[in-house]
């Protein structure tokens, strides 16, 4: 059994998490905050999930291509 639920909870973390835990962390974030706002009575929320995507999405490219070697031997 125990071992049923350490693959289940790999899988999970592995799922959500992948390969970049700043992305699971700022969507999180993003759903929390669209909850938030969507309680509230006078500002609407439907903006936060595609403007956090967005953001992530550019975050996460700028790392890649920041970290990338140029190619050796090319002139």
């Amino acid at each position: 059994m125990t071992r049923r639920t350490s693959a289940f909870v790999a899988f999970w973390y592995d799922f959500i998490v992948g390969e970049d835990w700043r992305l699971a962390i700022g969507v999180i974030t993003a759903l929390a905050l669209t909850y938030a706002l969507s309680n509230s009575v006078t500002v609407p929320s439907w903006w936060v999930l595609p403007a956090t995507v967005l953001t992530l999405l550019s975050a996460s490219l700028w790392r890649v291509a920041r970290h990338r070697q140029p190619p050796q031997g090319r002139t």
